[in-house]
C-alpha cells in the first residue's frame, strides 16, 4: 500500500508479503473487501490518536478546531497512500459498513464534533458541520497529496485550512 496504493493491494500479493497462503486469508479474515476495512479501521484509529492529540483544554474552540484541521493535514501527509485508500475503496452498493468499523469512524469524528460543541451547540448541525468541514479538508488534503493544489494557489494548505476553519466558523477575524 505504501509504495503503490490501492491500485497493488490484492489477495495474492498480501499473502506473499506475510507469508500465507491466500486461502488462510480468505479463512482468517475475509475477502479483499474486509482486508481494506480493516487497514482503514486502523487508519482510522491512528488518526484518531493524531486528532486527540491536537486538541488541548487550555485552547480556544477555535483554536482546537484549528490545530485539528492542521493535524488532518500532517496525518495525511506523513501517510498519503494509506490514507487514500480510506476513501478511494468502494464497498459493493448492497454491502454495509461492518459494526467494528463505524465505531472506528465514530471515535474519530467524535474528537472534531466534541471540539465543534461550544461553537455549534445544536447537534443536527454541528454533525453537518463536522462532515462539511470534513469534506473540505479532504479535497484539501487530497489536492495537495496529488500535487494539483499548486494548479489552483501557491498558498500551502495549512494556511488554506486555517482559512477554511476560520470562515466556516465564523471566526474570519480571529488569528
Amino acid at each position: 500500500m505504501r509504495k503503490e496504493g490501492a491500485r497493488g493491494l490484492g489477495m495474492r500479493r498480501l499473502a506473499a508479503v506475510i507469508g500465507y497462503a491466500p486461502n488462510s486469508i480468505y479463512n482468517a479474515v475475509g475477502d479483499l473487501d474486509t482486508v481494506i476495512m480493516r487497514v482503514n479501521a486502523r487508519t482510522l484509529e491512528r488518526l484518531h490518536d493524531a486528532l486527540a492529540a491536537a486538541v488541548s483544554g487550555d485552547a480556544s474552540p477555535q483554536a482546537n478546531a484549528e490545530s485539528l484541521a492542521q493535524a488532518y493535514l500532517g496525518f495525511v501527509d506523513a501517510d498519503p497512500q494509506v490514507w487514500s485508500l480510506v476513501f478511494e475503496h468502494a464497498l459493493a452498493p448492497d454491502a454495509a459498513f461492518p459494526e467494528w468499523y463505524a465505531e472506528a469512524l465514530g471515535r474519530t469524528i467524535a474528537i472534531v464534533d466534541a471540539a465543534l460543541a461550544p461553537l455549534i451547540p445544536q447537534a443536527d448541525e454541528r454533525r453537518q458541520a463536522v462532515a462539511t468541514l470534513w469534506a473540505g479538508l479532504h479535497g484539501l488534503a487530497s489536492l495537495s497529496t496529488s500535487r494539483k493544489l499548486a494548479v489552483l494557489t501557491p498558498e500551502p494548505p495549512g494556511d488554506l485550512a486555517r482559512l477554511l476553519v476560520r470562515r466556516f466558523l465564523g471566526g474570519a477575524a480571529a488569528t
